[in-house]
């Protein structure tokens, strides 16, 4: 029987989720071992991050290399992380992080991306019906903001009972210009309580 420490230690262990389509679509073009390595410990360095946006540097997946194997280094992460993007497993960017023009790495296809739930349902599941304005609206919205974002924006609302899409449409813009997860806005949840979204210039587009 095991000891308490060990199911404590095992109750703390966390997952991460890929869609069978990565295995069935994304695996079958990866060339050699150290690709799959990179590959995988790139998805799951994004993965298990709780925010937007999702990506990891190449300086990260260099210092944990190590984790991978002992005998991957500059040249073969380079190489493998090169044929990932050239097989469609990840995408490549450059940005500005902090002045610095560095090299990040996204889950690219619908191959790799964790399944999300359709703004288009959503709303159908917990408003009503999408007329022709509404519908503009929800696609400008999954263009401007993540899809975690939105299911939770909409999970908010429900649980405040307030299911009108200009309520949130305000959570996600107040999220986006405050930060999601700022203590600001942690304060002014406290402070304001359920009808936070329904006060300001916009008020009186929010309440139903």
């Amino acid at each position: 029987m095991p000891d308490r420490q060990s199911l404590s230690s095992h109750s703390k262990t966390s997952f991460v989720s890929l869609p069978d389509s990565f295995f069935t679509q994304a695996v079958p073009r990866i060339q050699d071992l150290a690709e799959l390595k990179v590959v995988l410990y790139a998805a799951y360095l994004i993965l298990r991050k709780p925010d937007y946006p999702q990506f990891v540097t190449h300086k990260n997946l260099k210092a944990e290399s190590c984790r991978l194997s002992a005998e991957l280094g500059e040249e073969t992460l380079r190489q493998a992380l090169d044929s990932a993007v050239e097989h469609g497993t990840l995408l490549r960017s450059r940005i500005n992080i902090n002045g610095m023009l560095e090299d990040v790495y996204s889950l690219t296809s619908e191959n790799l991306q964790p399944p999300t739930i359709n703004i288009f349902t959503l709303y159908e599941q917990n408003i009503g019906i999408i007329t022709p304005m509404i519908a503009e609206e929800l696609k400008e919205a999954e263009k401007l903001y993540p899809p975690q974002w939105i299911e939770e924006a909409f999970k908010e609302a429900v649980a405040l009972n307030k299911r009108s899409w200009r309520y949130i449409a305000r959570i996600l813009e107040r999220w986006a210009s405050e930060g999601k997860d700022s203590g600001e806005y942690k304060r002014d949840i406290k402070k304001d309580g359920p009808d936070k979204y329904v006060k300001g210039k916009y008020g009186h587009l929010v309440k139903r």
